[in-house]
């Protein structure tokens, strides 16, 4: 009989690629890793892994195995899911990635009504991009994911993976509170008048610059001159109340951060991102993920945001 945890790691090591990514992700020793995958060599009576470089490879066996584990772990997480929802009860450990304004706005007060409502589930939070966080959340390195999406930059939807729509997040101008264009007490900014502007955005490749230089080039008809680059927008924003920058933020990065700068509409049209939160398919019946996902929605909703969820 083949061993699922064994499995588990020829499957682990398949999608992470050394023994040292998947002994890191499992909380085990190298060393360890090794000797199992040699012992699960043993039990299927053919080579698994290969020597490549300074480390191995599967054979083409082992990705036959890989393909036969798959289904069969899916099988044995589905199997634990409805057991735990036979038990009824919230315990465990529920883990969730979100990025920073996120986190801020939904995973925190989510876990602090958790913390309230169901003290028996640990609660813990990653920081992390939904670039990293989405795979992570198809191997099971953490059970809820609150991610973002732009139109025009679509995510890769791992298999096994549920998306549950959260809000639409419309962009805005942010200027110097000071600046001429914001003080003509106007609601809406056409991108045309600040073709001349300096500008603050991401960091080259991310999706924050994508959409910058997509929205300036589309609706206000220029590139912009970027100067300043920051992955956390905090920076960019204390340099346009300085009045170093104009940027284009979404609604939830910018609300409650007046100070110093205004915040005004795009004239020649909408840009907005999509928010959601994502579980993994075999987790829809246990309870633990469950009361995440409902704590974030409730949570979205006294954002005064829509609920809707779609898979």
């Amino acid at each position: 009989m083949l061993d699922l945890r064994r499995l588990r790691l020829l499957r682990e090591l398949n999608e992470r690629g050394t023994i040292a990514a998947v002994a890191d992700a499992l909380q085990f020793t190298p060393s360890a890793v090794s000797q199992q995958l040699a012992v699960l060599e043993r039990e299927a009576g053919v080579a698994l892994l290969e020597r490549s470089g300074r480390g191995v490879r599967l054979t083409d066996a082992a990705l036959v195995l890989v393909r036969h584990a798959e289904a069969l772990l899916d099988r044995a997480e589905l199997a634990e899911a409805e057991l735990a929802a036979a038990a009824g009860s919230i315990v465990g450990r529920g883990r969730i990635a979100a990025f920073q304004s996120v986190a801020l706005q939904l995973a925190s007060p989510a876990m602090q009504a958790l913390a309230r409502e169901a003290p028996g589930l640990r609660c813990e939070l990653v920081e992390a991009e939904p670039e990293q966080a989405l795979p992570a959340l198809a191997l099971g390195d953490v059970d809820l994911v609150l991610a973002d999406e732009w139109p025009q930059l679509p995510h890769a939807r791992p298999a096994g993976v549920d998306r549950h729509e959260l809000h639409r997040d419309p962009v805005h101008v942010v200027l110097p509170e000071r600046h001429p264009v914001a003080r003509r007490n106007r609601s809406a900014v056409a991108l045309s008048e600040l073709a001349g502007e300096v500008w603050t955005t991401g960091h080259r490749g991310t999706p924050w610059e994508e959409m910058t230089n997509r929205t300036c080039r589309q609706l206000g008809g220029f590139d912009p001159d970027v100067r300043h680059r920051a992955n956390d927008s905090v920076v960019s924003l204390a340099l346009v109340a300085r009045g170093l920058a104009v940027t284009l933020l979404p609604d939830l990065v910018t609300s409650g951060t007046r100070e110093r700068v205004a915040v005004r509409t795009i004239a020649e049209g909408r840009v907005h991102r999509a928010i959601f939160a994502a579980t993994r398919r075999t987790d829809a019946q246990r309870p633990s993920v469950q009361a995440l996902l409902d704590a974030v929605r409730t949570a979205a909703k006294n954002l005064g945001w829509p609920k809707r969820s779609v898979t």
